[in-house]
């Protein structure tokens, strides 16, 4: 440690401020769920997930949160976010009574889609939790993308101790999602 993040007590023995640190990595073969049960919220105020997944139907990856334990799965959750597709066409998506996050972008069956994900405090029962995303959803046999970008909120103060992802039309996920905190700096 740096003498002067030492002498004036910086690092109080929690994570290196502003430090992306893995929490942990989950790998899914053809899974329902996966949830990430040990979020740490209690050392960090900012979440990051990488997803890179294929999904067995037309669909995206959704996230939902655990408050103090229990599924949040009713429509609370308000959101909104930019769709591109690979033809040119954009559309919005906002509502402000949706059951979950979106998490990336809808693609057709075994498209792979990759999204990063920040989540911001979970672990304060004191503050509203936040997601902003931006994800692609890669067509098959071509070069050409979709992409999803945005953001929502799930306006209620509440400790969110966990963090669920799973396809959206109730299919399968095969693939890779990690989670990283990111101290307060």
């Amino acid at each position: 440690m740096p003498i002067g993040q030492a002498k004036f007590g910086l690092l109080g023995g929690v994570a290196d401020p502003g430090k992306l640190e893995l929490i942990e990595t989950q790998t899914a073969s053809g899974d329902n769920i996966v949830d990430f049960t040990d979020i740490k919220e209690d050392v960090y105020n900012v979440h990051f997930a990488t997803i890179d997944v294929n999904l067995n139907s037309t669909s995206s990856v959704q996230i939902r949160l655990f408050e103090s334990g229990v599924l949040e799965t009713g429509s609370v959750y308000q959101t909104a976010y930019q769709n591109g597709q690979a033809t040119g066409t954009f559309s919005v998506n906002q509502t402000t009574a949706n059951n979950r996050f979106f998490a990336t972008q809808t693609g057709s069956t075994d498209e792979p889609r990759q999204s990063y994900n920040y989540l911001y405090n979970l672990g304060d029962s004191t503050k509203y939790s936040f997601q902003t995303m931006q994800g692609v959803s890669r067509k098959t046999g071509t070069t050409a993308c979709d992409i999803r970008f945005g953001s929502g909120v799930l306006p209620q103060a509440s400790q969110v101790n966990a963090i669920r992802f799973t396809n959206t039309a109730g299919g399968l996920l095969t693939g890779t999602i990690s989670l990283y905190g990111i101290a307060e700096s």
